[in-house]
């Protein structure tokens, strides 16, 4: 005999209950930061694609950072700005769950390829003699190809165990998160704990690997002037991109699972989008400032110069 139970299939999204009267302006300024992110993004995709001597891996790797921006804010600014707009902001089941599996694994591959980027300049810098050796093209494919593969199936396993029965239809934030959805589980499992803590100790290791990398090449640098000026014409970019990423995002996830909920609603809803709107923006600007080849042929494009 079945059980005579309610299958929650449709969930709220309770992050925008208060916004009423300021939805509309809340709504331009994000379409604003949304097409500011596609215009830098694709900025720095076309100029890369476009010109052959940015076929470099160090221009590669950008690219591919930028394509991740670009998905990752997919997953969030179109239904965001749909709930801005709507009296009710609900979603479906596999709704939430598929845009938990696009925000958790852009992350995660933000962390894979910011990885394969300090790699690269730690050979550049460290061992510039066999640096075409060691970045062949098939190497780079490898590389490109992981730092993507890696993330989508460590994510759709963490998503695959948020599958189940739910006692609750409330989600606390202006999206989804796997770990949110769990706690509306009516039981729990050992996979929507262990998987999880794997993901997060894995990339935990990609940020030790950023910095010992980092720490490395400052030591290797302090021995030349010629080194020290290569390391800050083209590190330091990425170490702004880390620094802003890594704090945007932990700083969310860590309030997420600790923080108190005395802080305003707006002010929650802040530090939810620091991740999907501060590192999008600043990535391209940083590096289309900062990498002298990059910003030529853009002004070039600009200004036909």
């Amino acid at each position: 005999m079945m059980d005579n139970v309610t299958v929650i299939t449709m969930l709220t999204l309770s992050g925008l209950n208060g916004t009423a009267n300021y939805r509309v302006t809340l709504f331009a300024v994000t379409v604003l930061c949304y097409c500011v992110i596609l215009l830098v993004n694709v900025t720095i995709i076309a100029t890369i694609i476009g010109d052959k001597s940015l076929h470099e891996p160090m221009y590669i790797f950008l690219c591919n950072l930028c394509i991740n921006g670009l998905y990752g804010t997919a997953g969030f600014y179109p239904k965001f700005l749909h709930d801005l707009l709507s009296s009710t902001q609900v979603i479906s089941h596999a709704g939430c769950l598929l845009q938990g599996f696009v925000l958790h694994s852009s992350a995660t591959a933000d962390f894979s390829i910011l990885a394969l980027m300090a790699y690269d300049r730690y050979v550049a810098i460290c061992r510039p003699l066999v640096y075409h050796s060691v970045m062949t093209k098939q190497r780079i494919s490898l590389f490109v190809f992981f730092a993507w593969f890696v993330p989508f199936n460590l994510l759709f396993m963490s998503t695959i165990t948020s599958i189940s029965r739910l006692c609750g239809s409330t989600i606390p934030k202006i999206y989804c998160v796997n770990w949110l959805v769990n706690n509306l589980a009516c039981s729990t499992s050992v996979a929507t704990i262990i998987i999880p803590a794997f993901n997060y100790t894995f990339y935990i290791g990609h940020a030790c690997f950023v910095v010992w990398t980092y720490i490395y090449m400052i030591k290797t640098c302090l021995k030349s002037r010629e080194n020290m000026t290569r390391f800050m014409q083209t590190c330091m970019p990425h170490v702004f991109a880390v620094a802003i990423f890594t704090v945007c995002l932990y700083f969310d996830l860590l309030y997420m699972r600790f923080g108190s909920r005395d802080l305003s609603q707006n002010v929650q809803n802040f530090m939810a989008m620091e991740f999907l709107l501060i590192p999008p923006i600043t990535n391209p600007l940083i590096y289309g400032f900062k990498l002298t080849k990059i910003r030529k042929r853009i002004l070039h494009l600009i200004c036909g110069k």
